[in-house]
């Protein structure tokens, strides 16, 4: 084996301990099942070990295999981390950017600015996905997310908040005539309600309180909608009330396509944060598109 595959071989070794299978490495990699295969079988036989137990369903790990990732990864960070302070110099950002956003606010407010930086950097590359779930960045080899809501624990991570979304309570002139209008939140179990729906539990709409704390309010679901657009389409459909927020439904509203209801008690707000590796963070295109999503902030683009 040549020396120079040997970085092949452990890039090879490394994703397919991560994800179980060769099958999964090699979509990662961008190579075939069986190159993926014979990379870490020459690996095996240069070191002399078997770092897979292999049966028809699944690999795993040897003990040997074990201690290797472990030293595997802790090189592959040293090597990260040199070639960010190696390009840190660089004025402009270059390379493929991987970063995953919110659907619908990533679309509606994020994605217009990536774009627009890849025609002011066209060295720059993007892969853009939208989840509302967990994402590990390291395991995935994702530079960025954007997230709504309160932080987890982000160790290793660094996090920079962006700007807080502010939630409003609103349903459609149509619905309000034909059912009226809560005055107060105890009404709302006698209304239609459109919840946004995750990992198979609905989400609690933020009620403020007379004494300004802000609760959290389980609302009956009469429509569960896991995307924040469809909620919309449900609210101007006239199939109820729901609590989305102010930069989706803004427009709507000084349009009067829509009414805010139960105004004293609909004001809650959830941070929105940028969040990407520690030891990537010198890296030029992380910086810029940082820098950018500040900026936009700071303009009030993202609210």
């Amino acid at each position: 084996m040549r020396k120079n595959d040997h970085m092949g071989g452990i890039n090879a070794f490394v994703m397919t301990a991560q994800h179980g299978s060769f099958t999964a490495a090699a979509e990662r990699l961008g190579l075939t099942k069986s190159a993926v295969g014979k990379s870490v079988a020459r690996l095996e036989e240069r070191l002399g070990l078997s770092l897979f137990q292999r049966s028809t369903r699944r690999l795993s790990l040897t003990p040997d295999g074990e201690r290797y990732l472990e030293s595997c990864l802790n090189a592959l960070e040293i090597l990260e981390q040199a070639e960010a302070e190696l390009t840190s110099h660089i004025s402009r950002p270059s390379g493929r950017l991987r970063i995953d956003l919110p659907a619908a606010y990533g679309r509606k407010r994020i994605l217009p600015l990536l774009l627009e930086m890849t025609q002011q950097f066209p060295e720059l590359s993007l892969t853009v996905t939208f989840s509302e779930r967990f994402v590990d960045l390291i395991e995935e080899g994702i530079d960025l997310v954007v997230r709504i809501g309160e932080l987890a624990d982000s160790s290793g991570l660094i996090a920079r908040r962006l700007t807080s979304q502010k939630l409003v309570i609103c349903a459609s002139p149509n619905y309000l005539k034909r059912v009226g209008a809560p005055q107060k939140p105890e009404d709302l179990q006698q209304h239609q309600c459109i919840v946004g729906f995750r990992r198979g539990q609905p989400i609690s709409w933020l009620l403020k309180q007379l004494t300004g704390e802000v609760t959290r309010y389980t609302p009956p679901p009469t429509h569960e909608l896991s995307d924040g657009d469809a909620m919309l389409s449900a609210v101007l459909a006239g199939c109820g009330l729901s609590q989305l927020p102010l930069w989706l439904v803004g427009e709507e509203l000084r349009q009067g396509n829509l009414c805010e209801v139960l105004e004293g008690h609909s004001g809650g707000e959830m941070p929105i944060h940028a969040l990407w590796p520690k030891n990537r963070q010198m890296l030029p295109k992380i910086r810029h598109v940082v820098d950018m999503l500040i900026d936009a902030s700071q303009r009030g683009v993202l609210d």
